[in-house]
């Protein structure tokens, strides 16, 4: 039999494929061109001169090696092998996940040099005579003072890459090979004792795997930590990882560590171009790339000289990704640096309760910042009684007159609500009708700028009826409250104060939330009214009110994670406020001012919260004291999705270490005109699940009714929807 090469393929099967060997030999971690079918894919060898899985098979050879060497390292083929079977990922998949799109083509390498952009003659004659205007015009200013790089402009002007075509076409800009002068760092400022014993602990771990959980409130100077551990990273000869949950963080993020650590910053996330993307990622391959700043996908970097991994926000369920390959990658951030032989900082205001309850075992270890630096002071928080209140669009009197107190004195407002549109719900008075996504089952918002009604989970929309389909009256009514209805209410109210809101209908410009961002950060009154992109990390030093509305509807979820999002949301929201030398206030509003959640978190804060919350969990053994694996189903029909939940049931071993329940409808039974259910397995310990599970994936499979349904398993699950 001969030694063939088995190479992992972005298929989503749960299998390797054997291949003949080129001439020449391949190397493990190498990309390959292979026919597949009737195509040719782009795969990763993960075994070379191995003896073919199958005897007797006609094997295809491989048509071509696409690296002179190894692209993924001895560490990330390890990581990614686990990976994908802890994940119970299609192997291939989870590979792919690791290259970035343009290294998933059969084309050679990209150069890792970035060119710059410059001004010509004739660009600095079109700038002087005022030609040009927009963001071409922002683009010959930028370029005047210096050539720029594509990530410098990244920061300076989101979304200026057709303008450079333009220019370029016309002779006015030019590419360069840059100079190659390091920037200056900037001086540090002096950390506190907390944070001196933060950094010296880290620090001390840097040749040894070791995770922390850095727990500070919210403006306790995380961040100074980090900065100050990546500064000693880099003057060990090492690199650094950053990872942060949302693209939103990562311009304020990426600029204060340029500014501070005087060094390139590279970053790695799903809106880069997928050349500079490449680029990026063969830097940090080749060691060239110090820091490396990124949000999920980043997670996947090559680290050939790590030295520290920094997780922010680690609690953030963003770092799950929900698709696919569905992996976490706060977790998988633990496993490569246990491979790397690093220390790890998870760090968070409100840490989940599985980093808690791994502090609790010891597995991690918790350093704290429990105050906010210099004359920063936490913020005070008031529970606002809505109870007998005439409201005024879901606003109590209370809450109006703090705002109109706030922007008196100059100062900023924010008015939170996660919920965008005008109204979730469009009802007719006459008879009781209800605008419904008749995909979905499910009440349609109402977005009264754009007159339309939106499903926010299938994205069906329609035009606002004139009068009620069921009945013909025109007494159609908005009901309940979305971010424009208060962005409505409040500049009626305010007419002399800005009032600014932020969220995905109105950041969805590239650079549209920078800009917002940035028009706020000085010492204007302003009220923003705002979704939970404003819940963390964003700095502004003149908001001194945040108020909270709608916190009821995370008091009466079905999900057993809601008590836990409440408070980190209500913490991290209120963590806006009072950030700089101002005092902070925060209002909630709620028809449940005695619920023991937001009493807890008012007398004692969110650390209180969560161990009770975690004693709750211990007793009904929920994660993290049980885990989890749910298989989601969806079909055209209902009979088809009960269909195959029977048959999953009872393919699943007789295992008395196993709790099943289920087969049962999702918690959205119907979504985009497919009905839906699922199954849950759980189990005390991690063992006899994993033992279950692949065994199961691969019954699934071969089930009667598989070509029926779409169906995942997904290990670990943070949402049961």
């Amino acid at each position: 039999m001969p030694a063939v090469v088995r190479v992992a393929l972005p298929v989503p099967l749960a299998r390797l494929f054997d291949y003949l060997p080129p001439a020449g030999g391949v190397a493990v971690g190498s990309r390959v061109l292979v026919p597949f079918g009737r195509k040719k894919l782009v795969g990763v060898v993960v075994a070379s001169g191995v003896e073919a899985a199958v005897a007797g098979g006609r094997l295809k050879a491989v048509l071509s090696v696409l690296d002179d060497g190894p692209l993924l390292d001895a560490e990330l083929m390890q990581t990614l092998a686990w990976a994908a079977d802890y994940w119970l990922a299609a192997p291939g998949e989870a590979y792919a996940n690791a290259l970035p799109l343009a290294l998933r083509e059969p084309r050679p390498l990209p150069e890792t040099t970035e060119p710059c952009y410059a001004l010509t003659v004739a660009g600095q004659s079109a700038r002087d005579a005022g030609s040009r205007r927009g963001s071409s015009r922002r683009l010959l200013d930028l370029l005047l003072a210096a050539p720029l790089g594509a990530a410098e402009l990244d920061l300076a002007l989101p979304g200026w890459r057709p303008a450079a075509k333009r220019l370029r076409d016309a002779g006015l800009i030019e590419q360069r090979v840059p100079d190659p002068l390091p920037p200056t760092p900037s001086a540090a400022p002096p950390l506190n004792a907390e944070q001196d014993a933060a950094v010296a602990a880290v620090a001390g771990a840097f040749d040894r795997f070791q995770p922390f959980l850095l727990d500070g409130v919210t403006g306790s100077g995380k961040t100074e930590v980090y900065l100050a551990l990546i500064a000693q990273a880099l003057a060990a000869g090492k690199q650094a990882l950053m990872l942060v949950p949302e693209i939103g963080l990562a311009p304020q993020t990426v600029r204060r560590l340029r500014e501070r650590l005087g060094v390139p910053v590279e970053v790695i996330h799903s809106n880069l171009a997928e050349g500079e993307r490449a680029r990026a990622w063969l830097r940090a391959r080749n060691g060239e790339a110090r820091v490396v700043l990124g949000t999920r996908s980043a997670v996947f970097t090559p680290l050939p000289q790590a030295g520290l991994i920094v997780v922010d926000e680690e609690h953030d369920g963003a770092y799950k990704q929900q698709e696919g390959f569905r992996y976490h990658a706060r977790d998988l951030a633990l496993v490569r640096a246990r491979a790397l032989g690093v220390p790890v900082l998870l760090g968070s205001a409100t840490p989940s309760l599985e980093t808690l309850a791994n502090v609790e075992a010891g597995r991690y270890r918790a350093l704290h910042l429990r105050a906010r630096p210099g004359a920063a002071r936490p913020p005070q928080v008031q529970i606002v009684d809505m109870r007998a209140q005439r409201l005024d669009h879901g606003l109590s009197p209370a809450l109006l007159a703090a705002v109109a107190e706030a922007a008196g004195r100059g100062e900023q407002a924010l008015v939170f609500r996660n919920r965008r549109g005008y109204a979730p719900v469009l009802l007719c008075h006459a008879c009781g009708w209800h605008a419904e996504c008749p995909r979905c089952e499910h009440p349609m918002t109402l977005h009264a700028q754009r007159r339309t009604l939106a499903c926010h989970h299938c994205d069906r929309h329609a035009a606002v009826p004139s009068a009620c389909p069921a009945c013909g009256s025109v007494e159609l009514k908005p009901q309940g409250q979305g971010t424009e209805r208060l962005e409505e209410a409040l500049t009626a109210r305010f007419d002399d104060v800005p009032v600014l809101r932020i969220d995905r209908e109105t950041t969805r410009r590239r650079d549209a939330f920078e800009q917002l961002l940035d028009g706020l950060r000085d010492d204007a009154p302003a009220i923003l009214v705002g979704t939970q992109m404003l819940a963390k990390g964003h700095d502004l030093p003149n908001l001194t009110l945040v108020a909270i509305v709608g916190v009821d509807e995370g008091l009466h979820s079905v999900d057993f994670r809601a008590g836990e999002r409440l408070a980190q949301l209500v913490v991290q929201v209120a963590g806006r406020a009072g950030r700089a030398r101002k005092p902070g206030r925060v209002l909630l509003q709620t028809h449940h001012p005695d619920h023991p959640l937001l009493r807890g978190l008012l007398a004692q804060g969110y650390a209180a919260a969560a161990r009770e919350l975690l004693a709750e969990r211990r007793e009904a053994l929920l994660p993290p004291f049980s885990h989890q694996a749910l298989l989601r189903v969806e079909a055209h029909q209902r009979a088809d999705v009960d269909a195959f939940l029977g048959e999953a049931h009872a393919a699943l071993p007789d295992d008395p270490a196993l709790r099943i329940a289920g087969p049962m409808p999702a918690p959205m039974p119907l979504r985009a005109g497919r009905h839906r259910g699922q199954l849950l397995v759980e189990a005390d310990t991690r063992g006899p699940l994993h033992a279950a599970l692949r065994p199961w994936q691969h019954a699934l499979a071969a089930l009667p009714s598989v070509r029926k349904v779409r169906w995942s398993l997904d290990v670990d699950p943070i949402d049961l929807y």
